[in-house]
């Protein structure tokens, strides 16, 4: 049963950069990054695209499946595509929902003899929607410049210069657009997890709701919609830098919001939800081949900064991080084993060693 807990902090991006509230507003966001892990973030300039987004995503996945399935997820390793009901799979359980994935490089990288990882810094396939394209492509644009923004006033919350976290930075992005169903009994949209597609996530979710955070005491707290709001939290790059100190909050969404409450007993969610949930979740990424020796070295005048939280509770209930694993020979590839079992299909497509080593792999 999620806790009823008080709202998560909410963080004013006009105050963080107006000389006369930006002092006090950094401290409210030191608080909420490393003290919880999640924020509001408020008062930023991408609302209007973000509406421009919402209007076109009932469309968009009403689209015949010929189209959708044209930009296939399972035709790209980069793990750019559409991925349909029931095809990805989180901690181990399939996910109720569906989705396209996108990303801000605009052409292939890799070559031959490169690392795997790298075939994942490749172009994004856009569905045969009017305007569809040029939207997200503005969205994506904005939204990078906001989370290098925002990454800046992080480094300033720890007394430590705007542009410290610029070597961690990556060209590549990512952007889910995201259909949770009229779901059946017993739906969970995404079970827990940590993000892992680099530093911050910047979510932006309708009325609906059904985000819920686990909390440095190891409850379930709920994460309601608050309009023209985007929910930040850490992602597993940005707790690698930190040596783990600042650890990638974990979340899941159940998709009965009527019927959470139902989640922690043998009566698991006895009716479906009445509507469906749309979200948009942006992922900052991070250099992908830093490794955790490197990170030891050129990171650590940034973790002698890092607070450090009472959070035994949830660590003992935890999921595990990929990124701090020493199984992965860099970040990369600890984001390439998260893809490739979270997508098997495209992994035993154009990675099937790696899925078959990952698929019988425990993380350490």
């Amino acid at each position: 049963m999620a806790a009823d807990k008080a709202s998560l902090p909410i963080v004013d991006f006009a105050r963080l950069r107006d000389p006369a509230t930006k002092q006090e507003e950094l401290k409210t966001l030191q608080h909420a990054l490393f003290g919880i892990g999640f924020l509001y973030l408020i008062n930023t300039e991408v609302a209007n695209t973000v509406k421009d987004v919402y209007k076109m995503l009932p469309g968009l996945f009403a689209l015949p499946s010929e189209k959708k399935e044209a930009v296939a997820m399972v035709k790209s390793p980069a793990f750019v595509g559409y991925t349909k009901l029931g095809a990805e799979t989180t901690a181990g359980a399939t996910d109720m929902r569906e989705q396209f994935d996108f990303g801000t490089v605009n052409k292939e990288i890799w070559e031959e003899g490169q690392p795997q990882w790298r075939r994942m810094e490749g172009p994004s396939e856009f569905p045969d929607y009017p305007g569809c394209e040029a939207l997200l492509r503005r969205y994506l644009s904005e939204m990078t410049d906001l989370s290098n923004e925002f990454l800046g006033y992080v480094g300033e919350s720890l007394s430590l210069p705007s542009d410290v976290f610029d070597p961690f930075k990556h060209i590549m992005h990512r952007l889910k657009l995201v259909k949770y169903p009229q779901c059946p009994p017993g739906s969970v949209g995404v079970g827990p997890h940590k993000d892992s597609a680099g530093l911050f996530t910047f979510l932006s979710q309708d009325a609906v709701g059904g985000l819920q955070v686990l909390s440095k005491e190891g409850e379930w707290i709920e994460a309601p919609p608050i309009d023209e709001s985007f929910i930040i939290n850490v992602q597993q790059g940005f707790e690698a830098i930190t040596g783990g100190v600042c650890p990638a909050t974990t979340h899941r969404v159940i998709v009965c919001p009527l019927y959470r409450d139902c989640i922690a007993s043998s009566d698991l969610l006895q009716a479906p939800t009445s509507t469906t949930r749309y979200s948009v979740p942006f992922f900052q990424g991070i250099n992908p081949s830093l490794t955790l020796d490197q990170l030891k070295s050129v990171a650590a005048h940034i973790v002698s900064k890092v607070p450090v939280s009472d959070d035994a509770k949830k660590r003992a209930v935890d999921v595990p991080s990929e990124y701090l694993s020493p199984l992965f020979s860099c970040l990369g590839e600890a984001y390439l084993r998260n893809r490739v079992i979270s997508h098997p299909d495209v992994g035993q497509k154009w990675y099937p060693d790696l899925y078959t080593k990952y698929s019988q792999q425990k993380l350490v």
